[in-house]
């Protein structure tokens, strides 16, 4: 028992023969599976197809034929897959059953693997050909997925004017923000602008107040200092004019002393005048008397009277005067002696 090698073999043993040819190649095997209930219970048709090969040695092929044989292999694959084809579709509804090939090739292939590898099977492949539903079920599953689609066309077509929507407003919004932003810059160097130009009439009207300052503290000093001249200036015609009034005054007082004495030496020149004229006068009237006294004795009476009465006059006269007469000598005596009469 063993492999022969390749080519001719020209002495052949009596005892020896052939009793099995495997090929090495891969072979691929069909299991169809009907009427596979879903989650939902539909009844569904299921292909799978698998390649495998037997090897890759003498020992592999020798298990193969011996512990399996290519009968039993048949019935041990069909049962294999069907059993995974239907746990793996009741698993499922049957919308889905036609996203579950790839996750089914790769699951099945490793249980296949385990289950024949003891026998020298490879299982190379595994793949589902085909999932057909029943006629009715996949008409409305077709119509489903090609309302499915248009719907799908229609979210992406709508997707796609929600987007260009979408960019213009972007673009819109881009814009309005540009623009505010441009504006905020223009406000905002406005601002800066007139920042400047605030601080700048600031400065300006600092630089009037301190201009003003100082002229109205100069205005102030001059003012000042020209108060103290003029009050020293009115201090000085003060004084000058308080000593030439003092001198005028003076000079008055005595102008008017002067005139005054001048005025008593003529009213006493006056009244001596009057005086020696009254005197004149009574000494006529005591001549013409005494004349007239040898011949009446009566007039002398009258005569005297009359006599006094004049003196009397005079002495109102001198008296009524406003002026003052100073009247000394004899003469001041005689008037005394004449006012105040004798015991």
């Amino acid at each position: 028992m063993g492999q022969l090698p390749p080519g001719v073999i020209w002495f052949w043993p009596g005892w020896c023969r052939i009793s099995h040819i495997v090929t090495r190649a891969t072979v691929t095997y069909n299991a169809p599976t009907r009427n596979c209930p879903t989650a939902d219970n539909v009844m569904v048709n299921v292909d799978l197809s698998l390649t495998f090969r037997i090897g890759p040695d003498p020992e592999a092929a020798a298990n193969f034929i011996y512990k399996l044989g290519a009968h039993r292999f048949d019935e041990l694959i069909a049962a294999e897959t069907e059993e995974a084809i239907r746990g793996l579709v009741y698993s499922v509804t049957h919308d889905k059953v036609n996203d579950l090939r790839e996750e089914f090739a790769v699951g099945m292939l490793s249980t296949l693997n385990s289950k024949v590898v003891i026998y020298g099977v490879q299982i190379m492949n595994v793949k589902i050909t085909d999932v057909t539903l029943p006629p009715d079920l996949q008409d409305r599953l077709e119509r489903t997925t090609a309302f499915k689609t248009k719907m799908s066309e229609q979210e992406k077509s709508h997707e796609n004017r929600v987007r260009v929507l979408e960019d213009e407003a972007t673009r819109s919004i881009e814009t309005i923000r540009k623009s505010n932003s441009r504006k905020l810059q223009e406000i905002e160097a406005e601002r800066l602008r007139y920042d400047i130009e605030r601080r700048e009439m600031e400065e300006t009207a600092r630089g009037r107040a301190r201009v003003e300052e100082i002229k109205a503290m100069t205005d102030a000093d001059v003012a000042l200092k020209k108060s103290l001249g003029n009050e020293t200036v009115s201090k000085v015609v003060a004084r000058q004019d308080a000593e030439a009034l003092l001198k005028s005054t003076y000079i008055t007082c005595q102008m008017m002393r002067i005139e005054s004495e001048k005025r008593i030496i003529v009213e006493v020149k006056t009244s001596e005048a009057d005086l020696a004229v009254a005197e004149s006068k009574a000494a006529g009237m005591i001549a013409k008397a005494e004349a007239e006294a040898d011949g009446a004795e009566a007039l002398k009476e009258k005569r005297r009277y009359e006599l006094e009465w004049e003196k009397l006059k005079v002495l109102e006269t001198i008296a009524g005067s406003k002026s003052r007469k100073f009247i000394t000598g004899e003469k001041g005596e005689a008037i005394l002696s004449a006012l105040v009469p004798r015991p």
